[in-house]
Formats: structure tokens, C-alpha cells, sequence
């Protein structure tokens, strides 16, 4: 999709690569703090008809939001942050646009993250929290005729990702329902960080390619495990995938992670829907206060899905 980049898009890309202390330095507590005041600043996203926060034990949260009191689709969500930034509050806004634009029941998980949890504890947490959505179905009103779907974005798209694999092989086993359907959000996939994107983006356009390495360290260190397809998909067997729909975004160092995907996603036969945005860059979608152009991009993207899913699973429009 073409929209050319805003000014204040422009202004945002420079001053966010300009002005930031890499992550390195900064150090985890300061990046974790400065994560949760830029998401403050952001204000509230759209109003809700319920907001609910459940624990589903184990030291596991999660937060229900209902765009509408009727049956919906319901979609687990793993928030972005490099695996290690993020929580229910800092995604608080995305999780709403998402629930509101798709119109869809979103279930947003604080999952454990690192350095304190390495991979794959976010993996695990993200299968325990789609076994309890797909139990407590009638608890949010889901509607059971497209299963539980699984979405995120940037680190959270990698997370949804192998949670799809994960729950694909453990149906094939017999050990419970596989994901019903996948949302890529600007999505990181291939933790190697060998794609010509980054190369090409990694400076510049919002985040860094040395952040981008530094955030891949904390959850896997060890770099010989980082094409291990129990942590990368693109080194896994996508085949028996569920219904995916990807975005990615032009000026993205970790556009063509979200290109690879689809592309392999249709060769194993998985229905997919790419939507590319020219001109615009990672995780636009949290930026719909800071640019227009993010903002009608996002809402578009986050509509599409909406249609997409209803569409593959035959649902009526509502």
C-alpha cells in the first residue's frame, strides 16, 4: 500500500535514531522506564464496552478486552519490546485499536521476559495462555467457529509465531486444539539478523540495528541456537499453519523477516494475506498519535484483518 511518509513521521524517525542512547547503555531498568512514560504519554486508546484483568496462575496475567458485548473472534496478543520491554500497560493502547478496528475479543498476555526469563519461557506462557483462552472461551464470549487466533508484534510476532508451531505440533500429537488464526505486526522472525533489511534500515528509521542485536542477546545469548527452529520459524516447518496475515512496512530493518515469512507461508500452503505499506516504518502501528500517515495506515491494516478473518473462516460481517 503507498502512503508517503508524513513530516511528522520524518521527524520521528530522525529524532528517535539521533537522539537515543543505544540500548546497550541505557541498561534494562532505564529502557523499562522510558518504555512506560513514552506509553503514558500516548493516552488512552478506544473506549472498551469490558476491560478485564484475569490470572490464569503460575504468575501468568492476562488483560480480556471487549470492543462489544456479542459474540467475537478472540485473539491472544503478545505485545512487542525485544522480548524485553513491555507489559499489559505500555500495549494497553495497540491491544484496544486492534480489539476495536478488527473487532475482535483480545486477550493481551504479560508474558515473562528477558534477561530475568531466556527462551522459551515468553513461549511457554504464551501456550498455557492460549490453552486457558480456548477453556474459558465461553468466560469472553468468544465465538468457537474460528478458534483462538494469535497475533503480535515486532519480538511478540516472533513469539506468536513459534506459539502457532508449538500448538500445531502438539494437535498433531493429541494434545489439545491448534492456533486458529495468525496476526504479524511488523514482525521480527529470523533472530540471525542477517537479512539485507537490516543492513539497509538499521539506522535511521527508529531502531537500531546494534539494539536489535543487544535485544536478540537477552533472550537467547547463546548464538548457535539462534536458527533453531524451536526459536526461529523461519528455520521451522511451516506447513499446518492456520490462516496468517502479515504486515510489514517499507523502511522496517525487519521488513524482509516479515516478507520471508509470507513468502514461505504460501509455499507450504498456508492462506496468507500480505500487506506491505511503502514509506512507513517498524511498528507504525503504535504510532498513529505521533503521524497521520500511521494512523490511517494502522486502522486500515488492523481492518483488513478483520475482514480477512471473518472471510476465511465464513463468519458474517457485523
Amino acid at each position: 500500500m503507498r502512503d508517503a511518509p508524513d513530516d511528522a513521521l520524518r521527524m520521528w524517525a530522525a529524532a528517535a535514531s539521533e537522539s537515543r542512547p543505544l540500548a546497550a547503555h541505557l541498561g534494562v531498568a532505564r529502557l523499562r522506564l522510558a518504555n512506560k512514560k513514552a506509553a503514558k504519554a500516548a493516552g488512552p486508546g478506544p473506549e472498551m464496552a469490558s476491560v478485564e484483568d484475569h490470572d490464569l496462575g503460575r504468575h501468568l496475567t492476562a488483560r480480556i478486552y471487549r470492543p462489544r458485548l456479542a459474540r467475537l473472534p478472540v485473539l491472544v496478543y503478545l505485545h512487542g519490546g525485544g522480548f524485553v520491554l513491555g507489559d499489559l500497560d505500555t500495549h494497553d493502547r495497540l491491544a484496544r485499536r486492534i480489539a476495536h478496528h478488527a473487532d475482535v475479543t483480545v486477550m493481551a498476555v504479560d508474558y515473562r521476559r528477558a534477561p530475568e526469563f531466556r527462551a522459551p519461557a515468553a513461549i511457554d506462557d504464551a501456550v498455557r495462555a492460549m490453552r486457558w483462552a480456548d477453556a474459558m472461551l465461553g468466560l469472553v464470549g468468544g465465538d468457537d467457529r474460528a478458534g483462538i487466533g494469535i497475533a503480535g508484534d515486532s519480538a511478540g510476532g516472533l513469539l506468536a509465531a513459534m506459539t502457532a508451531l508449538r500448538l500445531r505440533d502438539d494437535a498433531h500429537a493429541g494434545k489439545g486444539d491448534p492456533a486458529g488464526h495468525l496476526l504479524l505486526m511488523t514482525p521480527l522472525i529470523d533472530l540471525t539478523l542477517t537479512s539485507p533489511s537490516i543492513r539497509q534500515k538499521g539506522h535511521g528509521w527508529g531502531i537500531e540495528q546494534e539494539d536489535l542485536k543487544w535485544y536478540v542477546d537477552q533472550w537467547v545469548p547463546e548464538r548457535p541456537r539462534r536458527d533453531d527452529p524451536a526459536v526461529n520459524p523461519l528455520y521451522a516447518s511451516l506447513a499446518g499453519l492456520p490462516p496468517s496475515f502479515v504486515v510489514t512496512a517499507e523502511h522496517d530493518p525487519l521488513r524482509d523477516d516479515g516478507l520471508w515469512l509470507a513468502q514461505r507461508l504460501r509455499a507450504a500452503g498456508v492462506p496468507c494475506e500480505h500487506l506491505h505499506y511503502d514509506a512507513l516504518v517498524h511498528g507504525f502501528l503504535q504510532l498513529d498519535q505521533a503521524s497521520p500517515a500511521c494512523a490511517r495506515a494502522g486502522d486500515e491494516a488492523l481492518r483488513r484483518y478483520g475482514s480477512f478473518l471473518r472471510q476465511a473462516f465464513d463468519l458474517e460481517e457485523n
